[in-house]
């Protein structure tokens, strides 16, 4: 395909070759063939599939949430607290308003810092769980697009880009994540890929090409990568590995080559520089945040991660072949194997048995050539060998353990499991790969005959198998919304009962003004709520009370419908009198002012 005026071509376009035929209308005013480019195409098709393969999701976005009421309440808080903290106090992002007197407490979690944009947009309850809402579908829209890219970029036409995107953004195994933002953030990965390898000329079919060099996409992926790291390094982590390697590959590539050939190869100055600035902010962002979680990990050591987290979570081999719960076309289908899993949510990691037989036609019948796809296989074992974590040979080392005994910051990295955000990138890619070939042969059988109009339905059936498999049946629960009696509450205030999961409610509570409150949950527990809650669990008596003043608490909301099987049960017939305190009940909710 040439790229002459007809074609219609931006700078913004990350694919590089493919046999589909030119989109746009050379009739159509240059103002408007944008809109039928294929990356304006791209982007609002993923939107539109983001929204159908999410649903319900966005049928009650102001008060239902994807997955449970978890994880998903804290996650909504953290990015309703990042908006709210960058326009208000800047210098106190990471001191949030939970976990009170504790400090740092916003880095107890995986931050999704890099959401925070959005976090500024609407404020209150029902803004959070909105906001949240349509971030669950965007990340599954930018996954999309993001694989696509990828594809694309490494020389898959449009219908293999596409079969990639879906099967990557919408694989069986993310749906036992429907109630973690953080793992199922992982579109920057391939778009930083897509762009860094567009920046550098580069693509699995057709190797280097200085030509086609783009210092500016270089500068981009990495700038996407930065953003990815800021979502959390539960996933970013091994991104910032792979890049180093990458980094250190290329540049050993580069030095061979200049050495075999007795001249420098072609780079450019440009790109040097586009990769120095880029490369300088990514590390940056790294360290930065890493500092932030190292500084959490020193002032509560009880926070850094043994490898027994690692050897509870890694799976056995059979995961990789069961689909999680949710999954509407193998959740039933797959329950048997699931009683084998000691902890489904983190060992269900089917890729999709679709995805699995085009990645294994792939590695056959393909547009890249055999040494790529061999590459390829070999990445996609390795990534099933590192998942396995200790399972693999019995200790796991050598393999997952190793780099978590070896690489800084693996060991924080508990679950191996999550290792099939590469492995099935790899697969999607191999699986890019075949149906171009595909592709290609039914457009020529086509236009041979008089069944050509059977075309564009044979060209759909693999993207619509891969579709099919990312079907969902998450569960969308109504979450309860925060009593009128928080609004009348001082602050610092304790809000009871307290421990547990129901903090995580109580949490995106506080996103009507974010007051203070000792209530939090998070991976580890800091020590002053574990005293915290020892000391008041006969609220209200003298030493509760005089605890709570000693840490600067002003008020107590008490749930006495939310307290039963906890120390709290029966607390609004506990007596007050000459503690010094006052209380009101606003709509069955008790307020202590201390």
């Amino acid at each position: 395909m040439t790229t002459g005026s007809t074609d219609a071509r931006p700078p913004a376009e990350i694919a590089e070759h493919d046999e589909d035929p030119p989109t746009g209308d050379p009739g159509r005013p240059e103002r408007w063939r944008w809109l039928r480019h294929e990356w304006t195409l791209a982007v609002l098709g993923g939107l539109l599939l983001a929204v159908v393969l999410t649903w319900p999701t966005m049928r009650h976005p102001a008060s239902t949430i994807p997955g449970d009421i978890g994880d998903p309440t804290l996650q909504a808080w953290q990015m309703a607290w990042a908006g709210h903290a960058v326009l208000s106090n800047p210098t106190g992002l990471w001191h949030s308003n939970t976990f009170f007197p504790e400090t740092h407490t916003y880095a107890y979690s995986d931050t999704l810092l890099g959401y925070a944009p959005f976090g500024m947009l609407g404020s209150g309850f029902e803004a959070a769980l909105v906001r949240y809402n349509v971030m669950y579908v965007l990340v599954h829209a930018l996954a999309f697009v993001g694989a696509y890219a990828l594809a694309r970029q490494l020389g898959a036409g449009r219908l293999g880009g596409a079969v990639a995107g879906v099967a990557w953004a919408y694989a069986p195994w993310r749906l036992a994540h429907s109630g973690h933002l953080n793992i199922l953030s992982s579109g920057g990965i391939a778009l930083c890929l897509a762009m860094l390898a567009r920046g550098h000329g580069w693509s699995l079919r057709h190797g280097y090409r200085p030509e086609r060099r783009r210092p500016g996409w270089a500068l981009a992926g990495w700038l996407v990568a930065a953003w990815q790291i800021s979502l959390g390094f539960g996933i970013g982590l091994p991104l910032v590995y792979f890049l180093l390697a990458a980094v250190l590959v290329g540049a050993g590539g580069y030095g061979w080559s200049w050495w075999r050939r007795g001249r420098r190869p072609a780079f450019g100055r440009r790109l040097l520089v586009a990769n120095l600035a880029g490369g300088a902010v990514f590390g940056a962002v790294t360290l930065l945040l890493g500092l932030v979680y190292l500084k959490v990990v020193d002032l509560n050591p009880q926070a850094e991660r043994s490898l027994a987290w690692t050897e509870m979570f890694s799976p056995p081999l059979i995961g990789f072949v069961t689909a999680p719960a949710d999954s509407w076309w193998w959740g039933e289908r797959h329950a048997a194997a699931r009683e084998q899993l000691s902890w489904p949510p983190e060992m269900a990691l089917l890729p999709g048995m679709v995805l699995l037989a085009l990645a294994a036609a792939g590695l056959f019948v393909s547009v890249f050539p055999a040494r790529h796809r061999v590459a390829l296989g070999l990445g996609v074992l390795g990534t099933v060998l590192l998942g396995l974590g200790v399972t693999l040979g019995g200790d796991g080392d050598p393999g997952y353990l190793t780099l978590s005994k070896h690489l800084p910051g693996w060991d924080a990295l508990r679950t191996p499991g999550r290792m099939m955000h590469w492995t099935s990138l790899l697969l999607a890619v191999l699986a890019a790969g075949a149906v171009t070939v595909f592709a290609t042969a039914v457009r020529r059988w086509s236009s041979r005959g008089w069944v050509g109009f059977l075309a564009p339905v044979v060209l759909l059936v693999p993207l619509a198998l891969v579709g099919l498999e990312g079907v969902n049946r998450t569960a969308h629960p109504v979450v309860p919304t925060p009593p009128a009696a928080m609004r009348t509450a001082g602050e610092p205030m304790l809000v009871l009962p307290a421990g547990g999961a129901v903090d995580l409610i109580f949490m995106l509570w506080t996103t009507d003004g974010f007051p203070r409150v000792t209530n939090g949950l998070a991976g580890f527990e800091p020590v002053t709520q574990a005293q915290t809650r020892a000391a008041t669990a006969a609220f209200p008596d003298p030493g509760s009370v005089a605890y709570l003043r000693g840490i600067g608490v002003r008020s107590v909301v008490a749930l006495p419908g939310w307290t039963a099987g906890t120390p709290w049960e029966g607390i609004a017939n506990r007596p007050f009198d000459g503690l010094g305190i006052t209380r009101e009940e606003i709509d069955g909710v008790l307020v202590y002012r201390l």
